[in-house]
């Protein structure tokens, strides 16, 4: 049995294979993030006192994934369908720095209930999702769009994060 090269494969099985690498990506960081965050919700984050503004925590793990999943498509798009150059490397690059945060909020803020600094974090994310997004849209205008929901989430968990911040 002969092993095919990454050459010998045509570009259509390439740019899918890198939308599987893009998806297992993004999956494997919700999968981490929910995996700390599903045994503090009952206990920990329940005593919180939280702002009125908080939705159901049945919305998160819906939304995350929509989100998880428009960002895997996002970060294909970059990678397979933009030519190579500077611009599509610092792009990339946003995209990553900004993912990295996001990987650290949930063990941080429900791993180690430290409510503080998760909100450096996301804040941190917030300027970096929002940079990468002014990288991305004059590169592929659909990947940066794929990405206004997420900002606007983040966005949002960041009120909610400050919210707890100050009412605890």
């Amino acid at each position: 049995m002969s092993m095919t090269s990454p050459r010998s494969l045509s570009p259509c099985a390439v740019s899918r294979l890198r939308l599987l690498g893009c998806l297992a990506l993004m999956l494997g960081v919700g999968a981490v993030g929910g995996a700390v965050t599903s045994p503090a919700i009952p206990a920990w984050y329940q005593g919180l006192v939280k702002p009125g503004w908080t939705p159901p925590n049945a919305a998160f793990p819906i939304v995350w994934t929509l989100l998880y999943l428009m960002m895997a498509v996002s970060l294909w798009r970059l990678w397979d369908k933009v030519p190579p150059s500077s611009a599509r490397t610092v792009a990339i690059g946003l995209f990553l720095a900004q993912l990295a945060l996001n990987f650290l909020w949930s063990p941080v803020f429900f791993g180690l209930h430290a409510i503080h600094a998760g909100l450096v974090i996301i804040i941190g994310l917030v300027v970096l999702l929002a940079l990468a997004l002014r990288a991305t849209f004059p590169l592929d205008r659909t990947a940066g769009w794929l990405l206004v929901p997420y900002l606007v989430w983040v966005c949002y968990a960041s009120t909610l994060n400050a919210g707890i911040a100050v009412l605890n």
